[in-house]
């Protein structure tokens, strides 16, 4: 018996289409881009041999400069899911865990596969998908260990306040007192014109665990690099264990190559930045026009949208039809009519001709 439910999310990966809207991400990095000296003198000298366990020196000093704990206080991960695994895996099996959905499939999944018993507590499309505190409130038990956020949220780019995260902690405190809050930080680092990249929350709280990678916002998924963090010693070293029993340590060529990616990461995150805004900028410009109800994302390359059709399953089919795909509602515990539309992934004309074929799919489908 599998200890995972079937994933269709994998088709992103799995199944290329011609105009794929489901995808989250920005445009990818090129490997060339990082070739500069002295970086391909760096990859000739080294060796094969096994490295930390905690993750490359170098590495997690960038990262801890990035969101402000020490370097003692991040471990190196296999990609953000990694770090959402590890994490999991060292709370003890059978206690609660708390997730707010709509979410990341593998944030519900995996604690569950690791047997942690998972409560999802629904927040609301109608309400911008703000947290529901009285909701949170009421799912909380002494038995709690995890409750897990994203933020900015996946599917919808919407991000929690630090008033919201503070709101949250004092009722964990109150209700699950050996239980951490881990937020999902992976699409902090994208944002929109102007916008500062706001800090992490990584040193907020002791409480405070966060997760991220290189994925999302750097395009540099390839690189299978994200991080842990946590301020509290005996929970960052149940994880480090954890990583050391599954995987023993990370990629040397990809933790050398992402110490690259930040140290550039303005230089890289810069171009991403207005290419983004641009192509949120014609989604809702589209949106205004089409029986569709858009949320507007604060962060990421993607945002929940909700269509006003009849028979969202035949909308569906017809996008198929029209090799054109958009993350259903269902990948995330939400409801089919509402999907997740990823503007970043495509080059902006390929997204607009992607837009007209939504467009025709919601005619068919009764919109």
């Amino acid at each position: 018996m599998t200890r995972f439910p079937p994933a269709p999310m994998s088709d992103l990966t799995d199944v290329p289409l011609r105009f794929d809207l489901g995808e989250s991400t920005g445009p990818p990095l090129a490997l060339g881009d990082l070739m500069t000296a002295p970086v391909p003198e760096r990859l000739a000298a080294l060796d094969g041999g096994y490295r930390p366990s905690t993750g490359d020196p170098d590495l997690r000093a960038a990262v801890a400069a990035e969101v402000g704990v020490d370097p003692e206080q991040v471990l190196v991960t296999a990609g953000g899911a990694s770090a959402m695994f590890l994490t999991a895996l060292a709370l003890p099996a059978g206690s609660d865990a708390v997730v707010a959905t709509p979410v990341f499939p593998p944030a519900r999944t995996v604690p569950a596969a690791v047997g942690l018993r998972v409560v999802d507590v629904g927040l609301s499309f109608v309400d911008g998908y703000r947290l529901d505190l009285t909701a949170m409130a009421d799912a909380l038990r002494p038995s709690t260990r995890l409750v897990s956020l994203a933020s900015p949220q996946n599917p919808s780019g919407v991000r929690f306040t630090e008033t919201e995260v503070r709101d949250l902690l004092a009722l964990v405190d109150e209700r699950a007192p050996d239980a951490v809050l881990l937020l999902d930080e992976t699409y902090r680092q994208t944002v929109f014109g102007d916008a500062k990249i706001p800090a992490s929350m990584a040193g907020l709280h002791p409480r405070v665990v966060t997760t991220s990678s290189l994925s999302k916002s750097h395009g540099a998924a390839g690189l299978r690099v994200g991080w842990f963090t946590s301020t509290d010693p005996e929970l960052f070293e149940a994880v480090r264990r954890a990583k050391f029993n599954t995987v023993v340590c990370g990629s040397t060529i990809d933790e050398l190559l992402a110490v690259e990616v930040l140290r550039r990461q303005e230089e890289f995150l810069a171009p991403r930045r207005e290419f983004l805004t641009t192509a949120l900028d014609t989604l809702t410009r589209w949106a205004a026009d089409h029986p569709v109800d858009l949320l507007r994302p604060d962060g990421g390359a993607l945002a929940s949208m909700r269509l006003r059709v009849a028979d969202p399953d035949r909308f569906h089919a017809a996008l198929a039809q029209r090799e054109t795909r958009v993350g259903r509602g269902s990948w995330f515990g939400e409801s089919e009519d509402v999907v997740r539309i990823g503007f970043g992934h495509l080059p902006l004309a390929e997204f607009a001709e992607g837009l007209n074929r939504v467009a025709d799919a919601l005619r068919v489908a009764g919109g």
